[in-house]
């Protein structure tokens, strides 16, 4: 089976490289500012599934950068899907709890109703409204908090403030589910393969369990890499940021695993074995 991967470096397209054989486009293979270079590089590949790991997830740039966030998170995925649509290709692709506005402490649905807060959030359910509109055999993962030994992540951030700081204040009224990006790669890989066998895709979410606070992440991360360092509780409000945060990033994956059997990843035992390769 081919395999093409949009993104090369990211936390999740680094995890496909690691775990499958995939061909992997970044930015010298696959420039996704330009309109053309979508169809041309899946022609040139003629890949039996096609996964998408490229995105913009600088949140809080998006708010000034919204049209460059929109051309890689809505206007590229959406070129994906018709391409893929057009050739009998499954689709697949990464979206965000931060489609959602936050409210209340319920685990968010597949259908509950969709109000992001932030341009990137906008952008990112634009995108999922393109790739569902393309007509293509097409999943959407949507996931929350991801962490890994690669890249730019709340765990590599802890550590490293843990090197010369002892006492920290973390925000402790936004609760979500961090996700290995190693589960999130082994998830896609999984469901390609179901899709190009013939399973019908569809709108999906895969958090990490059980849920946590970022203060109550921040202290398994301390105390699981031996570091002394105390997590002062602050909401946030008291941390402000050019994007607005949603309170509720809760996922409920129950879908996924009805129609996948992938269950939700347990965070705090993946956290101890991406602590050991760091």
């Amino acid at each position: 089976m081919t395999r093409v991967v949009f993104g090369h470096n990211g936390q999740v397209a680094t995890e496909l490289r690691a775990q499958g054989d995939v061909t992997a486009l970044g930015h010298a293979q696959a420039d996704l500012t330009d309109p053309g270079t979508v169809e041309a590089a899946i022609d040139a590949h003629g890949p039996d599934v096609v996964i998408n790991a490229a995105a913009y997830t600088a949140v809080d740039k998006a708010e000034e950068e919204t049209a460059q966030a929109h051309r890689l998170n809505a206007e590229a995925p959406g070129e994906m899907a018709r391409a893929c649509a057009a050739r009998g290709v499954p689709f697949l692709h990464v979206s965000t709890d931060y489609v959602f506005d936050g409210s209340g402490t319920a685990p968010w649905r597949e259908t509950d109703s969709v109000a992001p807060q932030n341009a990137y959030g906008r952008t990112k359910l634009a995108g999922e409204r393109a790739v569902l509109d393309a007509g293509a055999n097409a999943s959407i993962l949507r996931t929350s908090w991801v962490f890994s030994a690669h890249g730019n992540n709340f765990v590599k951030t802890m550590l490293r403030l843990s090197e010369t700081r002892d006492r920290l204040t973390i925000v402790a009224d936004q609760v979500g589910g961090p996700t290995p990006a190693d589960d999130i790669a082994a998830t896609l890989l999984r469901m390609a393969e179901a899709m190009r066998r013939g399973q019908s895709g569809g709108l999906y979410h895969y958090g990490g369990a059980p849920a946590v606070s970022w203060a109550d992440f921040a202290r398994a991360i301390f105390a699981q890499a031996g570091r002394d360092v105390a997590v002062e509780d602050i909401p946030t409000s008291a941390y402000p940021t050019p994007a607005v945060r949603p309170l509720n990033s809760r996922l409920d994956c129950s879908a996924l695993e009805r129609d996948f059997g992938i269950a939700a990843p347990d965070w705090k035992a993946r956290l101890h074995e991406i602590l050991q390769r760091l």
